[in-house]
């Protein structure tokens, strides 16, 4: 099976060229820094104890932030690597201005790569993130006897049961990680079944807040959305932006200065979101940081990644998005941690164990169709806000996961 990986991951790298010059073109890849996905490297190492974090994308490398702090007043490690896969996450990584910290573009896992990145940044300890499990990249770390640990581990149903056809390769990757701390008992169970070792289940590392956590928003924009009754859904897909712009006319019939705060999943949707919008004869403004909210505006739409807990912090009640439609929901921590009502459809099934979580604390509700959600926002935005102590609550349990994790790293050498 590692024969068929490395052919197939061979052919995908003599292809890039063109798929890296189709996503330049769809703004979805550096115009300069994709050379690092084949090989090349864009900062340099410096002497010293170097440990390295991967994520696939924003929300993965969010969560680990808390974590990169700690490490960060350490004074035994002089250099924190961070790579990802996307563009969108190089960016946050650039905006969080951390001393140590610098961010790489993952290379494309081919034998030859991996090998050449590895020597080169010569990790004293690897971390993925979340469900980042790439085969050539874990057996040359093993092959160096490097330590590997897999942090916030997350393996869906759907995960599973792609890897189960697999089951000599599953249990040869696997098993190659010295520590696994998934980020629910559902994942501890399927790398239990993969022959993973030494599993520990401390929490959901999402639950734990950066020190530096402080939503900047412009002062304008702060004091019109005091102002005014407001509601946001975030991380929308295709259909559910329409769904949320039905809900504000006729929520708008009873509060005359609701305004509904938009963040699609996907920003490049932005323009024509827009337009499907002012369809429905709506007043559409797209956020700017520098500019207030005309008070006209019916909706507000965030064109801008790493948002969110800007606006969550304004808010009191969030529709999280992706769960009106067969796409499994999206994380509801970031929202519930600012103390925030959330709304949710009911195709969760990426998020079974949070949302139940959520649920036996009343912080979240299930609605099934656009009437539902109306009703619900009409008596959440009619209520006194609990934000105060939703975030205590929620605040206790994030330190607690933080500091056992970070404990847990440590035994690892």
């Amino acid at each position: 099976m590692l024969f068929i990986y490395r052919t197939l991951i061979n052919l995908i790298y003599l292809l890039s060229p063109i798929i890296i010059i189709f996503r330049i073109f769809k703004k979805k890849e550096h115009s300069s820094r994709f050379k690092e996905k084949i090989g090349f490297f864009s900062q340099k190492k410096i002497d010293g104890k170097l440990i390295w974090f991967h994520g696939a994308s924003v929300g993965e490398l969010l969560s680990i932030v808390p974590l990169i702090e700690k490490f960060e007043k350490n004074s035994n490690i002089k250099q924190i690597l961070v790579t990802s896969n996307t563009l969108s996450s190089a960016k946050i990584i650039e905006k969080l201005n951390l001393k140590k910290t610098i961010h790489q573009f993952f290379p494309i896992d081919t034998n030859f790569n991996l090998k050449k990145f590895i020597n080169y940044w010569n990790p004293s300890k690897v971390f993925l993130i979340d469900s980042e499990i790439w085969p050539n990249m874990i057996i040359n770390l093993k092959k160096k006897k490097i330590p590997l640990i897999l942090i916030n581990g997350r393996i869906t149903k759907k995960t599973f049961n792609r890897w189960k056809f697999l089951p000599k390769f599953s249990k040869k990757i696997f098993s190659n990680f010295d520590l696994c701390l998934p980020a629910s008992r559902e994942s501890y169970s399927y790398l239990k079944k993969f022959g993973a070792k030494n599993i520990k289940y401390i929490g959901n590392l999402k639950f734990s807040e950066s020190e530096t956590e402080i939503p900047k928003i412009n002062n304008r924009i702060k004091k019109n959305l005091k102002k005014r009754k407001t509601w946001c859904a975030s991380s929308t897909h295709h259909t559910e932006e329409i769904i949320c712009a039905k809900v504000h006319i006729k929520l708008k019939k009873k509060y005359e200065n609701l305004i509904t705060i938009i963040i699609p999943r996907h920003i490049e949707r932005c323009d024509k979101i827009k337009k499907e919008l002012e369809q429905l004869n709506l007043k559409v403004s797209v956020y700017t940081s520098k500019q207030s909210i005309n008070l006209n505006t019916d909706i507000y739409l965030v064109n801008s990644y790493g948002k969110t807990k800007t606006f969550y912090n304004y808010t009191d009640n969030v529709f999280l998005g992706g769960s009106l439609i067969k796409h499994g929901g999206q994380n509801p921590i970031e929202a519930a941690r600012f103390g925030c009502n959330i709304l949710t459809g009911p195709f969760v099934h990426n998020f079974t164990e949070i949302f139940k979580f959520l649920d036996n604390h009343n912080i979240s509700k299930t609605i099934i169709n656009e009437d539902q959600l109306t009703n619900k926002l009409r008596i959440l935005l009619s209520k006194k806000n609990r934000v105060g102590k939703i975030k205590k609550k929620l605040k206790i349990i994030g330190k607690n996961i933080l500091a056992n994790t970070y404990r847990e790293i440590n035994l690892i050498n």
